[in-house]
């Protein structure tokens, strides 16, 4: 039974699952949109939402705490100068999953985790690459 199950394992050890969820978190934040399965889609946005709340409120004390989650410094700037301002709105519900189909190879359930508000986010990111 599935009763009171925190969190998917995601076929790894706790260090593992930590690495791999920072990472995604981390690539998210930084180009707006990520491809995965939708498992980890889950568990990343169980670790992003937090993340955009804390960034609401930008202090050193948010700037410090965000920065043990996210593993570059550009994403901090990023999380506390592009996603938190375009989501200020927001009350909740920073993220959205759309289901993309199968992954062929292993048949894995894939899908997109986006930001609600991504016009603003993108515009950012083209703007910094361009």
């Amino acid at each position: 039974m599935r009763h009171r199950l925190a969190h998917r394992k995601l076929n790894r050890d706790s260090a593992g699952r930590k690495a791999l969820l920072r990472g995604l978190a981390t690539q998210l934040i930084e180009h707006g949109t990520l491809v995965t399965t939708v498992e980890r889609a889950k568990e990343l946005r169980k670790v992003v939402e937090p993340l955009v709340a804390l960034a609401r409120v930008d202090s050193v004390t948010n700037r410090r705490n965000a920065a043990a989650t996210l593993y570059s410094k550009k994403s901090v700037g990023d999380l506390f100068n592009k996603v938190a301002p375009a989501n200020a709105e927001r009350k909740g519900g920073y993220t959205r999953i759309l289901k993309l189909g199968f992954r062929p190879g292993d048949n894995a359930r894939r899908a997109l985790i986006e930001f609600v508000e991504p016009k603003a986010i993108k515009a950012e990111v083209e703007a910094v690459n361009a």
